[in-house]
């Protein structure tokens, strides 16, 4: 598995939207705001994603994370402002707060995301 992977990009990348909101909606369902437990679990997920993904998704996945982090912040900044900025803020200064809030977690799942391709990409080649 680690040097086939299992899943296509494409579904992947709905999986990993998909999980990455049902976290947000737990996050804000038990805290009423974005916290550590979505930071967590989105680095689990860019590692996980990154195990998961076939070879010809590689690009596809390595691209995610800060994309997937942005979708979700855009979406939560849309429905709910307060979770991750000043409620008066717009749905761009939303994205922006939570960006700057939570890069900890974005940078981390990141160089994982991306570390862990490349490492699966150099066994593949041996």
């Amino acid at each position: 598995m680690w040097t086939h992977g299992r899943e296509p990009g494409r579904q992947v990348v709905v999986l990993g939207i998909a999980v990455a909101l049902t976290v947000v909606v737990l996050d804000l369902l038990l805290v009423g705001e974005v916290s550590l437990f979505f930071d967590l679990w989105f680095v689990v997920l860019c590692l996980a994603l990154a195990v998961w993904v076939r070879p010809d998704g590689f690009f596809t996945v390595g691209v995610l994370p800060p994309l997937m982090m942005a979708g979700v912040f855009a979406l939560v900044g849309a429905v709910s402002p307060e979770a991750v900025a000043h409620p008066d803020d717009s749905v761009v200064q939303a994205v922006v707060s939570g960006l700057a809030t939570h890069s900890g977690a974005l940078v981390a799942g990141y160089l994982l995301c991306l570390g862990t391709l490349l490492l699966r990409q150099r066994s593949r080649r041996r």
